[in-house]
């Protein structure tokens, strides 16, 4: 059982593993930053499981037609956030390698693309990719929790911990201090900012016998 969970941290090799770092690090990087830690925590391991699981039953029908490999690497998981984020943009269009596609078709893109990745599993891939959808349309609405328990979930065990790690950022699960830990970072403290002295020329002075009507205009 504990396989379910565990088999998105094996890896066959350093480019697989380079891959998978890459792919942690910009996908569930964005997507942390989205729902909060705590909120992706709970929902990586949510959505291995559900991968897993639907990878363990399609994989008899699918093997009799096609090669199946295993499941392997943080891939799976990695879909499934990318449709959660595709399936709630509001964006209609976005570029993807200099082409503008409908934002919808960019997992599915990327699941061809992720077909050439050293040691990847198509069929996990779409696994978490259909989990991600569902969950992403409303259909795991189960899964979902207000932002007043990942606020809870914030000062227990082991997330104050994650907290005091140096190095590592934290993102809070309400969405307020989600805001305002940007806002702060947008608006900086006054004096933080170095100032610079601008020399601002005096006008030139007008000849004497001119009207004062006409200096004013000149003026």
């Amino acid at each position: 059982v504990h396989r379910l969970i565990t088999y998105i941290f094996v890896y066959e090799d350093l480019i697989s593993l380079a891959c998978g770092a890459v792919i942690i690090w910009y996908f569930a990087g964005s997507f942390e930053k989205n729902v909060g830690t705590v909120k992706h925590c709970i929902l990586t391991a949510t959505f291995s499981v559900l991968s897993a699981l639907l990878y363990l039953l399609l994989e008899p029908l699918v093997s009799r037609l096609l090669e199946v490999g295993d499941a392997k690497g943080f891939m799976p998981v990695a879909f499934a956030t990318l449709g959660v984020s595709t399936t709630r943009s509001r964006v209609k269009r976005t570029l993807f390698f200099g082409c503008r596609v409908p934002v919808v078709l960019v997992p599915w893109l990327g699941l061809c693309i992720a077909w050439f990745v050293p040691h990847s599993s198509l069929l996990g891939n779409l696994c978490g990719l259909l989990v991600g959808e569902a969950y992403g349309l409303g259909y795991c609405f189960c899964l979902d929790f207000p932002e007043s328990v990942g606020s809870k979930l914030d000062r227990v065990f082991p997330f104050t911990l994650l907290k005091r790690i140096p190095g590592l950022k934290y993102i809070p699960g309400s969405l307020a201090e989600r805001r305002a830990s940007e806002n702060s970072k947008i608006n900086p403290v006054p004096g933080t900012y170095p100032t610079q002295s601008y020399h601002c020329p005096s006008p030139l002075a007008l000849p004497a016998s001119q009207h004062p009507s006409a200096q004013s205009q000149g003026f």
